[in-house]
């Protein structure tokens, strides 16, 4: 495989919070369509699609699949026989924080369970390092100062160079988390909510704000609402969309008439900008100087060079953020 020469002449990369790392505005993400039970072809074609379009940043976790842990193996598989050379040329981030394997060391947030974790992602990937690492979500019954020192053991071993938090939503315990990481010597890098649209757009005023004082980057995952937010929906919900797979998060009964007709409102809107709405949605969340990227799914190497030309048109008109506004308000 021999990537395009032109892969870096249209992709925008922004800077991640205070670091000197930049990130693609569109991160690929590989939560779903990379696993074990999915077409590895196809999964190869879209990370070969991606990198030529200028997506440098490639998100896994320890449990992506299914079978868990299977989505790390296959993009491992791709290093070793296509990409291994561009090695840096790439970022590759990983997580440790859900269901990973039985007992009581296979979830959450122990020391243990980072670490462990963080060196089984490594064996499947066949990486000395991960750019990378983050805690995937807030751990109740372990101290923040415990599951920060994991990050930062990772971090002064050199098997990840960055580190960051996902699914911190309460900005008191974003901050908190940040601020640990900080006395401990170790800056963080970047935080991972799901944001859109239709979804917490609480992280506004709250986690967002508070983060990006602290020099936090922000990059946001489900920017289509699991594809709600794309022309899919207009008419009912279409045979082998994501709303029909039992194993996806989008389920035919989130898609109500209340919702498709929103989203038909902001259908209108995209096609007066000459845009879909899937690339509108894409640039109304990098609208905010706090969100560094924008990590999308894919099924196909089409949908993934549909997203990147939402990078013709990121910016919006006054009228028209108050028109999306009215839309979303009820």
């Amino acid at each position: 495989m021999i990537p395009s020469p032109t892969r870096y002449d249209s992709m925008h990369y922004r800077r991640c919070g205070n670091s000197g790392l930049k990130l693609p505005t569109i991160s690929l993400g590989l939560w779903h369509n990379f696993g074990s039970v999915d077409d590895y072809e196809n999964a190869r074609q879209m990370i070969f699609t991606a990198f030529d379009a200028g997506i440098t940043h490639f998100d896994l976790a320890n449990n992506y699949g299914p079978v868990a842990g299977s989505a790390e193996t296959n993009f491992g598989r791709i290093l070793r026989e296509n990409l291994g050379e561009y090695r840096d040329e790439l970022i590759i981030s990983s997580k440790a924080g859900y269901g990973m394997w039985p007992g009581p060391y296979g979830d959450l947030g122990s020391r243990k369970h980072l670490l462990a974790s963080l060196d089984q992602s490594l064996k499947r990937m066949g990486l000395d390092y991960v750019d990378i690492f983050y805690h995937h979500r807030p751990d109740p019954e372990t101290p923040l100062e415990e599951t920060m020192g994991a990050l930062a053991q990772a971090w002064r071993q050199g098997k990840t160079l960055y580190v960051g938090l996902s699914n911190y939503y309460n900005p008191e315990m974003a901050v908190k988390a940040v601020t640990v990481l900080q006395e401990m010597g170790v800056p963080c890098l970047i935080h991972q909510p799901a944001y859109n649209m239709l979804a917490n757009r609480t992280l506004e005023t709250g986690t967002f704000p508070a983060l990006e004082k602290m020099g936090v980057g922000e990059i946001v995952f489900t920017p289509l609402a699991q594809g709600l937010l794309t022309d899919k929906y207009l008419n009912g919900i279409p045979d082998g969309s994501r709303a029909t797979n039992p194993r996806g998060f989008l389920k035919a009964s989130h898609i109500t008439p209340e919702k498709v007709a929103v989203v038909r409102g902001l259908h209108a809107i995209a096609q007066e900008r000459g845009q879909s709405l899937a690339q509108m949605a894409l640039a109304w969340c990098l609208r905010l100087p706090a969100v560094t990227s924008v990590l999308i799914g894919a099924s196909r190497p089409a949908q993934i060079l549909e997203c990147v030309k939402s990078l013709e048109k990121l910016s919006f008109a006054h009228d028209e953020l108050a028109r999306i506004e009215a839309i979303l308000a009820p």
